[in-house]
């Protein structure tokens, strides 16, 4: 195809009916919600309060709210336009070119691979600490990644990745309804902790709200709400995997739109409650390296059987963000096997036109991951590479809307406020990218270094062959 060369949205169409349409509205806000609402929630509000911002935590997650909220609805454009597997990377491939949609992936397969391995140690962790009080612990070499605490490998986090990619294996809809039920169960236990939590709230610990800034630390000020940010924004990826499956919804021009913003402006009210309880309960000082506050939360205000119950659906929640995560970053992976730009096999489907091949490696690049790389360091590479993405949605909707009615159809859902909105989007995105850590960045760079090589060396010429076998498919079916 070249670096330039824009694909075909019908070749993306027919090489995407495979896919059964399956899921629902309902499947899509479970698995949103789900994604959304996981380790996220139950592991960083006190972290990024203590480390960063104070009480203050709660305009970080709103800020960071409104800049994906700005994503989220260009993601809902795009998606029922072009409904295929891939999302962003597919998406950008059209609008802009083959080598633009690559890099685009290529971010976005980061953010799979490394939230598999992120939530998998945070499931972990929690089990852990869940199973602890009942005598139960693991040896040191299994209970950590490699070089971290005596570790040798994180057998709880492989344990979990690999039943999650065998469920979604088994089919979307299985993970769909999984996903429903455990779901609802974790919404129950968010707004049991807020209820609860309510009842033990000290005036005190709530000032000042926004502390004064310290140059030195970092802390405080909007300078600290802002590094919150960039720490929790891996908080509102959920709705990427929601976009990712699209090739698999039931009337996806009116079921995408409304399960990426219902999911989204559900995350919002509940991450505001939870942070807002969280640090009323104690001073958020006290909250600094927990890496389960909520549970602890309970814990120190002598609710310690709510904080078991809580931790253990936590549990399930951080479980159906890996089934959102599987389902949509083995999707990814299949794309890019069909288009030749990664090996022919990801992109084979199996008997029951399922991407198995894609599964199964998401699944062991990330067990691999997780094995070396320890929990808090994962959370700033997962919203490098969702970033990137994110400023390149932002920018097709540009390109989308110049096409819709010609080449392409026109979109059932319409951003608002167009053309500000893409381009409140695309800054957002990109000032949040600007304050993540260095050493984030640096590793970043890393990766796309390697995927342009990637790309020039393989992608670049096998994808001009399977370009060629697709169009020979199509115009055989015609």
């Amino acid at each position: 195809m070249g670096f330039t060369k824009k694909a075909d949205f019908e070749l993306y169409q027919d090489a995407d009916k495979h896919y059964k349409q399956v899921l629902s509205t309902r499947d899509f806000l479970a698995l949103g919600v789900g994604t959304i609402i996981s380790t996220s929630i139950f592991t960083l509000p006190g972290q990024v309060a203590a480390q960063f911002a104070g009480p203050g935590v709660v305009f970080s997650y709103l800020l960071a709210a409104l800049v994906a909220g700005f994503v989220a609805l260009a993601y809902a454009e795009m998606s029922t336009v072009m409904p295929f597997a891939g999302s962003a990377y597919s998406w950008i491939s059209v609008l802009f070119g083959e080598g633009f949609g690559w890099i685009a992936g290529w971010a976005l397969l980061a953010e799979y691979f490394i939230a598999v391995a992120f939530v998998g140690s945070g499931f972990s962790a929690n089990l852990q600490q869940l199973l602890a009080p009942l005598g139960f612990h693991l040896p040191a070499f299994l209970a950590s990644p490699f070089g971290t605490n005596g570790g040798v490998v994180d057998i709880i986090s492989l344990i979990v990745i690999l039943l999650s990619a065998l469920i979604v294996f088994r089919g979307a809809s299985d993970a769909g309804r999984i996903s429903q039920i455990l779901v609802v169960l974790k919404v129950a236990a968010v707004i049991a902790f807020i209820i609860v939590g309510i009842t033990v709230i000290k005036p005190a610990n709530y000032h000042p709200f926004i502390p004064p800034h310290n140059p030195k630390t970092g802390f405080g000020g909007f300078s600290g709400i802002w590094s919150g940010v960039s720490m929790i924004f891996l908080a509102y990826i959920g709705f990427d995997s929601i976009a990712a499956n699209a090739a698999e919804a039931k009337n996806p021009q009116k079921t995408m739109p409304r399960g990426i913003i219902g999911s989204l402006l559900i995350a919002v009210a509940l991450f505001a409650a939870v942070t807002l309880v969280l640090v009323g309960m104690h001073p958020y000082s006290t909250y600094a390296g927990n890496a389960a506050p909520v549970g602890w939360a309970l814990q120190e205000s002598g609710y310690a059987v709510l904080s078991e119950v809580v931790t253990a659906i936590a549990l399930a929640g951080m479980f159906i963000a890996l089934l959102g995560m599987v389902l949509a970053g083995s999707r990814l992976l299949y794309a890019f096997g069909r288009d030749g730009l990664l090996p022919s096999g990801l992109g084979k489907l199996n008997k029951r036109q399922l991407p198995a091949n894609g599964v199964w490696t998401l699944a062991i690049v990330a067990v691999v991951i997780g094995a070396f790389f320890p929990f808090a360091f994962l959370a700033q590479l997962i919203s490098a590479g969702t970033l990137i993405a994110f400023m390149f949605v932002t920018l097709g909707i540009y390109a989308l809307r110049r096409r819709q009615g010609k080449d392409l159809p026109v979109a059932s859902y319409k951003m608002p406020f167009y053309p500000v909105l893409p381009a409140l989007g695309f800054l957002g995105s990109l000032f949040v990218f600007w304050g993540l850590d260095f050493e984030a960045k640096v590793y970043s760079g890393i990766w796309f270094l390697l995927g342009l090589v990637i790309y020039f060396i393989y992608g670049y010429r096998s994808s001009k062959k399977a370009a060629t076998k697709n169009e020979e498919s199509v115009a055989e079916v015609k």
